[in-house]
């Protein structure tokens, strides 16, 4: 199976919406709002999610499969798009550098997990934010070696995935959980590269 990824934006809208729709509108109709400053209020969460990627203010990696269906995601943005924090008094004890960047989200199509989907993402997202400029980027994710751990808390992906892609463990600031960061250089691309495609690649179950 051949997987392409691309950026989240006016263009792949419904590419993602069909997702999500597909996936139940991710734990019960989030829309990925979770980590944006409207969560929590009473909104359409997904007419929310649609205007902040309309506007530019949603920035997600997404994996494409060869019909042009979106089969999974990583979130990324800067700390005043992505203003929620996993763990936040924790976190607050003792704050890390702040961040350029984060990445707070990675779903994959219930159908098509164990595909190497969640790396493709997480890869496209770490592309994106280079050719972006580069930084500090920080995750806050559980170690799952040793024990099973539910789905439900590894929505930003597990801590052995990020540290494949370099991430290094900052602080623990829960049972499992962890802020994990990395630093982005700027990406050296011909002008016009910034577009649909940041990466292409051949994935085979």
């Amino acid at each position: 199976m051949s997987y392409s990824v691309v950026p989240l934006g006016p263009d792949t809208w419904d590419a993602f919406a069909g997702l999500v729709e597909r996936n139940n509108g991710i734990f019960g109709g989030c829309w990925c709002i979770g980590f944006h400053p409207e969560c929590g209020q009473r909104i359409d969460h997904r007419a929310a999610k649609r205007d902040r990627v309309l506007s530019g203010t949603a920035h997600a990696a997404l994996v494409l499969d060869e019909d042009g269906l979106a089969q999974g995601w990583a979130q990324y943005g800067d700390p005043e798009e992505l203003s929620g924090i996993k763990h936040k008094r924790a976190y607050a004890k003792a704050p890390p550098p702040p961040p350029d960047w984060r990445i707070t989200c990675i779903f994959v199509d219930k159908g098509h997990r164990g595909q190497g989907i969640a790396r493709l993402a997480l890869e496209g997202a770490l592309s994106l934010i280079g050719r972006a400029g580069g930084g500090r980027v920080e995750a806050i994710s559980e170690v799952t070696a040793g024990r099973v751990a539910q789905g439900r808390f590894l929505f930003s992906g597990t801590a052995e995935l990020l540290a494949e892609q370099g991430f290094e463990q900052v602080r623990q600031v829960g049972k499992h959980a962890w802020i994990m960061a990395r630093s982005v250089e700027p990406a050296t691309s011909p002008p016009g590269s910034e577009g649909r495609a940041a990466l292409s690649t051949q994935v085979h179950p």
